[in-house]
C-alpha cells in the first residue's frame, strides 16, 4: 500500500513537473530523433569496418542477437527513468530514488552518463570536422585519380595540422550549438525533421549506386551471408560492446530524450522501432560501402581509415566519383550533428534546471567547455602526440588524451552506466513504477522483459566491461 501511494504521488509529481517541462510533438518525432541519435558515426564509421575486420556475416548475426538481449531492454530501461523523472539524466535518478526510498547514491549513474556525453562530444566534435573538411576535398576533386600514397599523405597532412583541425572542429561544434540553443521544437525537432529524411535520402542513393556496380552481389553475400570460421572470441566481444555504443546507451542521452516523451506513447513500441531503424542504417551503409570497396580491389579489413582514406581511393577511381564522395561525406556530417545534438542535451537540460540559467546561456556554457575540451583530442594528433597524461599506470601506457576519452568513455564508462541501469531498473525500481510506464500489464511479456533485464543483459555487459580491463 505504501509503495502505491509513494508512485501515485511520484505519478502526480511528474505530471506536474510535466506541466512546463517542452514535449516531442509527436511519437514520430521522438523515433527521429532517438535514431538521429544512435544513428551516427558509430554506423556509418564504425559499423562498416569492424564488420570487415571480423569476417562479414557471421559478426552481422551476432550483432543483431546482441542488440535484441542488450540494446533494447536497456534503451527500454532509460527511457524510462528519463520519462518518469521527466528531468535531466541526474535528477531523474534522485527523484526515482526519492519515491522508491533507496540511496541517494544512484544519482551517480545520471551524473555519469552526463559526464561520458562530455568526453564522447568533445572527441566526436573533432571527427564530425574531418568529415566537413573531406566534403570540401570531395568536391573540390582532390580525390580525383589519386593514390594510395596520396590520399594517405592528405589525411595524415590533416590530422598533423593543429590549426586546420581546430577551425573544423569549432564549424562543426558552431552548428551543433545553434540547433540545440533553439531549444527541443525550434531547434532539435526541427533539425531531426530536415536532417533525417536527408540522410536516409543519401544513403539510398549510395546504396543505388552500389548496387549498379558488378560487385554488389559480393557485397551482400559479405554481410549477409555467415561464415562462423572467421568469427572469433573477440569479434563476438565486439559485437556485444557496439551493440551497446550504437544505440547510444550508459551516456544520459536516452533519459534526456526520455524525460520529453509523451505519457501516451509506449516505450516498448518506440525503443524496438528506434533499434531496428538503426540497425537497417548500419546495414545499409554495409550494402553502401562494401561493394565499392571490392569493386576496386581494396581490403574490407582496413579498419578505422577504411571512411577517411580507403573509400576516398575508391571515390577517386570511379566514373562519378566527386559527386558520389561528396554525397558520401555530406551524409557522414549529417549524422554526426544528429548524434552531436543529443550528446549536448543533457548537459544542457542540466543547466537548465539550476536556477536563473535559461537555454541560450546553458547551451553556451555546455557548448563552449566541451569545445575546449575537444582542444585537447586535437594536440593529441600532433603536437602532444607523445603526451601519455596517466602513462605511470600500465594499462594507459602510450594513451595519448583522445585515446583515454575514447577507452575510459566506450570500455567503462558506458557499460559500467549500463550495467547499473539494468540492475536499477531490474531489481530496485519498483514494479508498480515499471509497470506504469511501459504499459505491458503484468502478462508473459512483461514478465520476459524482466527476466531478460535481471539476468542475461547484465551478465552479457558484465562479459563485455571484464573483457575490457583484461
Amino acid at each position: 500500500m505504501t509503495e502505491l501511494v509513494q508512485n501515485s504521488a511520484l505519478d502526480g509529481a511528474a505530471d506536474n513537473s510535466r506541466k512546463d517541462h517542452p514535449m516531442w510533438s509527436s511519437r514520430m518525432a521522438f523515433i527521429l530523433a532517438a535514431s538521429g541519435s544512435a544513428v551516427g558515426l558509430g554506423n556509418i564509421w564504425k559499423f562498416p569496418y569492424i564488420t570487415g575486420e571480423n569476417g562479414g556475416g557471421a559478426f552481422v548475426l551476432v550483432y543483431l542477437f546482441c542488440i535484441a538481449l542488450i540494446g533494447i531492454p536497456i534503451m527500454i530501461s532509460e527511457v524510462m527513468i528519463g520519462r518518469r523523472g521527466g528531468r535531466s539524466p541526474v535528477n531523474s535518478m534522485r527523484q526515482l530514488a526519492q519515491s522508491d526510498a533507496l540511496s541517494k547514491r544512484w544519482v551517480w549513474i545520471g551524473g555519469m552518463g552526463m559526464i561520458a556525453s562530455v568526453l564522447i562530444l568533445s572527441f566526436y566534435s573533432v571527427i564530425g570536422g574531418w568529415a566537413l573538411s573531406y566534403v570540401g576535398n570531395s568536391a573540390s576533386g582532390l580525390f580525383a585519380g589519386a593514390s594510395t600514397e596520396t590520399i594517405g599523405a592528405m589525411f595524415g597532412n590533416l590530422l598533423a595540422d593543429p590549426y586546420t583541425l581546430l577551425l573544423w572542429h569549432s564549424v562543426f561544434m558552431v552548428l551543433v550549438i545553434m540547433i540545440v540553443a533553439r531549444g527541443l521544437s525550434s531547434g532539435m525537432e526541427k533539425a531531426i525533421n530536415i536532417l533525417m529524411p536527408i540522410m536516409f535520402a543519401l544513403l539510398l542513393v549510395m546504396v543505388g549506386y552500389a548496387m549498379s556496380t558488378d560487385n554488389f552481389a559480393e557485397g551482400f553475400a559479405f554481410l549477409f551471408q555467415p561464415d562462423f570460421s572467421k568469427l572469433t572470441t573477440e569479434g563476438v566481444l565486439t559485437a556485444l560492446g557496439h551493440a551497446f555504443f550504437t544505440l547510444s546507451l550508459g551516456m544520459g542521452v536516452m533519459m534526456a530524450y526520455g524525460s520529453y516523451l509523451p505519457k501516451k506513447v509506449s516505450i516498448v513500441k518506440t525503443a524496438v522501432t528506434v533499434s531496428i531503424v538503426d540497425t537497417v542504417v548500419a546495414l545499409l551503409a554495409g550494402l553502401a560501402i562494401f561493394p565499392l570497396v571490392f569493386a576496386n580491389g581494396l581490403e574490407a579489413g582496413a579498419g578505422p581509415g577504411l571512411i577517411f582514406q580507403t573509400l576516398p581511393l575508391a571515390f577517386g577511381q570511379m566514373s562519378g566519383g566527386i559527386l558520389f564522395g561528396t554525397l558520401f561525406f555530406v551524409l557522414l556530417v549529417v549524422a554526426a550533428v544528429t548524434s552531436a545534438i543529443s550528446l549536448l542535451e543533457p548537459v544542457v537540460e542540466w543547466f537548465e534546471e539550476q536556477k536563473g540559467i535559461n537555454r541560450l546561456t546553458a547551451t553556451l556554457i555546455g557548448g563552449i567547455s566541451i569545445w575546449g575540451l575537444g582542444i585537447l583530442t586535437i594536440l593529441s594528433l600532433n603536437v602532444w602526440s607523445d603526451v601519455h597524461p596517466l602513462g605511470m599506470f600500465e594499462r594507459f601506457e602510450g594513451k595519448t588524451f583522445f585515446d583515454l576519452f575514447d577507452y575510459v568513455t566506450a570500455n567503462l564508462m558506458m557499460p559500467l552506466g549500463g550495467l547499473a541501469i539494468a540492475i536499477f531498473v531490474g531489481w530496485f525500481m519498483s514494479k508498480q513504477a515499471s509497470e506504469n510506464e511501459l504499459a505491458m500489464g503484468n502478462g508473459l511479456a512483461y514478465k520476459l522483459f524482466m527476466f531478460v533485464l535481471r539476468f542475461i543483459t547484465p551478465a552479457a555487459v558484465l562479459v563485455v566491461f571484464i573483457y575490457n580491463l583484461m
